[in-house]
């Protein structure tokens, strides 16, 4: 008669013990996914740019490749491979002759439709984003999609002449990445009045962008503004 009570108090503290079990192994269970999913995406990114140089070497000669002069491939060869190849394309059409050379391959690109279409897009892209210009240089707010709504983009033009003087009002080309893919989004014409520039860089903005917002940025005064806040829900 004694061990029912006994019993059943050891019944309540298992059934209370094994919602703790499961929340010590979801706990544990996230923490090892914390440390292994930033390694493998690392792995996974090192890895794709290194096979992606290394397709460079199928410019070399057949008998002057790795595997011909070495009997096997040597992974990440084609990286300095592609630096040389880089630095020594600079070298050549920085001189007069190396230019004619790249302008009359431009203009012979330029008779092809639809290859003149996609050069002359990625070259403008290439352009403007490794020039000295202020494209993807700086971080900015705009209230999209809706008043109130902001959102976080990047100045890709300063100004738009046309759509500024059909509009009657200096207007800004702004990027608009997709979380968490930023290579995708869409662009929008804001007036520059309405553009809030902000001290954040663009790696910071980015990784925001590709963490959807759970990696934020560290600013000085965000300590005074969450204060203030704390004061005034007290």
């Amino acid at each position: 008669m004694n061990a029912a009570p006994g019993g059943g108090a050891a019944g309540e503290r298992a059934r209370m013990s094994a919602p703790r079990r499961r929340r010590g192994l979801r706990r544990y269970l996230v923490a090892g996914m914390l440390v292994w999913l930033p390694i493998l995406a690392t792995v996974w990114v090192v890895r794709f740019v290194i096979e992606a140089m290394d397709q460079t070497l199928v410019l070399l000669p057949p008998h002057y490749r790795p595997e011909a002069l070495f009997g096997f491939t040597v992974p990440g060869l084609g990286i300095l491979f592609a630096f040389v190849l880089l630095l020594l394309t600079g070298l050549a059409v920085t001189n007069l002759i190396g230019r004619h050379l790249v302008e009359y391959w431009e203009e012979l690109l330029e008779r092809i439709p639809v290859v003149r279409s996609v050069y002359g897009g990625v070259k403008s892209f290439t352009e403007s984003v490794l020039s000295s210009s202020s494209s993807f240089r700086k971080v900015v707010l705009v209230e999209y999609p809706r008043a109130g709504i902001w959102s976080l983009g990047f100045i890709t033009a300063d100004d738009v002449a046309e759509v500024s003087a059909k509009i009657g009002e200096p207007q800004i080309c702004v990027f608009i990445c997709a979380a968490p893919n930023p290579t995708s989004g869409f662009i929008i014409f804001v007036p520059r009045s309405q553009v809030i520039e902000l001290q954040m860089s663009v790696d910071a903005a980015m990784k925001m962008i590709v963490t959807c917002g759970v990696v934020v940025p560290h600013h000085p005064a965000a300590h005074g503004v969450h204060g203030d806040a704390a004061g005034a829900i007290r």
